[in-house]
């Protein structure tokens, strides 16, 4: 078995990373050619697809009452709405990173927007539980295919800033998820059709269209830059590391899109008002806005990656334990967040650090989140199952609380087998 990645406890902060306790990036890729496009538009291009990877997911559940009722859903086949594009994100991740390889990064990129775009706007016309699901699939193809090439497009040309730029990754996710499910409600108020407010997502990806074809004209016209496809390894299915890490991914995605998926069924359950608990799960992604940014900054001050995990897996549970406890919800909510939210930062930036070239990057990111997404998909299944057994949620929480202490058991071991390797 592969030992390639070693994860001393020093950090190298000229390489723009830091330790998972830590684990430490290879060295850099070597510099190959001088950046011909500036800093400004590609940070545009990262920021504006980042922001499309979650809305049309998180606009589902504050409307999931409302089109249970129309069109006569259970819980079970309810939780498709979110677990098919996570699914669609575990199964074809290893097959956008081949795409990206041959047909080059910011063109699968620029054709995955437009299935985004195209699955959004065909909610338009939603009039059936098949259409739905149907629209749920193309959109989950978007996703799925460019989720794990952001990595390699980081990586490639940001190879000296990571840390940052994944920064930028998670704050456009966490947004791009704050606007879904703040907004979908007032839409569909004001829209008086869920099928519109879900379907008026679609500007937010045909939106950052031309961006992208900006990108890709200036790469054509700068062979500098390598626009020839890229070639590079195959999935990392024999690093020990690798696994780990998607194990790890797995778990907190399971968390994170139980509560995307369920968070305001959640909340009503426990006696809120419908309008409240929709703003809770709004308070839910808010909070993680700037998670990328602090963790940048605790990480300058405390280098440790396990120190942080753990932290952040802490604040989790102790939010998950305060829903149960009916404690102020807002609180609650806000704690679990941001907990939330660091986790997924960390779970981001490590493929992307233990990787020395664009496309192992993207081979990395696409093993995590292939495993890792099935894995995450099984949340909400299970939920809107327990659901349809029990009629209540609580057991549902404390499912979730036990997946967050199996996933501090699982920092605790990887850190111990850094330790020992490096000793």
């Amino acid at each position: 078995m592969s030992q390639r990645v070693h994860f001393p406890p020093q950090m190298h902060q000229q390489q723009g990373v830091h330790s998972i306790q830590g684990v430490d990036a290879v060295q850099p890729p070597r510099q190959q050619e001088k950046p011909v496009m500036v800093g400004w538009l590609i940070t545009a291009a990262l920021f504006t697809a980042a922001l499309n990877l979650r809305p049309a997911i998180t606009a589902v559940a504050p409307l999931l009452g409302i089109i249970r009722t129309d069109l006569g859903l259970n819980a079970a086949i309810a939780s498709l709405l979110t677990s098919i594009p996570v699914l669609c994100m575990g199964c074809l991740s290893p097959l956008s990173t081949r795409l990206g390889r041959k047909y080059g990064l910011e063109q699968v990129i620029a054709w995955s927007l437009v299935l985004i775009t195209a699955g959004t706007l065909l909610r338009l016309v939603t009039d059936s539980v098949f259409t739905l699901l149907a629209t749920t699939v193309l959109i989950g193809l978007g996703v799925a295919t460019m989720g794990p090439l952001l990595s390699g497009f980081i990586k490639k040309h940001f190879p000296t800033q990571i840390a940052a730029m994944i920064a930028v990754y998670t704050t456009a996710l966490s947004l791009g998820a704050a606007l879904g499910s703040g907004l979908s409600s007032p839409l569909q108020l004001t829209a008086d059709s869920w099928q519109k407010a879900l379907a008026l997502w679609s500007l937010l990806a045909a939106a950052a269209l031309p961006i992208w074809l900006i990108v890709i004209r200036r790469q054509a016209e700068a062979p500098t830059l390598s626009s020839v496809p890229l070639q590079g390894p195959n999935m990392p299915w024999k690093e020990t590391q690798a696994w780990l890490l998607t194990l790890h991914f797995g778990l907190l995605a399971m968390v994170f899109y139980s509560l995307m998926a369920w968070l305001p069924a959640i909340m009503e359950s426990l006696g809120h008002s419908h309008d409240y608990a929709t703003y809770l799960l709004t308070i839910y992604a808010v909070v993680q806005i700037p998670s990328g940014f602090l963790l940048q900054l605790l990480l300058r001050r405390v280098p440790s990656r396990k120190a942080w995990l753990l932290c952040a897996s802490l604040m989790q549970l102790l939010g998950l334990a305060l829903i149960l406890c009916s404690t102020p919800a807002w609180a609650a909510v806000s704690i679990c967040g941001l907990g939330s939210g660091m986790l997924f930062s960390l779970a981001s930036l490590l493929p992307v650090d233990t990787a020395s070239t664009p496309e192992e990057a993207a081979s990395w990111a696409a093993m995590t989140q292939s495993i890792g997404y099935l894995i995450g998909a099984l949340g909400p299944l299970l939920i809107g199952w327990i659901n349809d057994m029990t009629h209540q949620f609580e057991i549902a929480i404390l499912g979730l609380s036990l997946i967050t202490l199996v996933l501090m058991g699982l920092q605790i071991s990887m850190a111990a087998r850094h330790m020992k390797a490096a000793s």
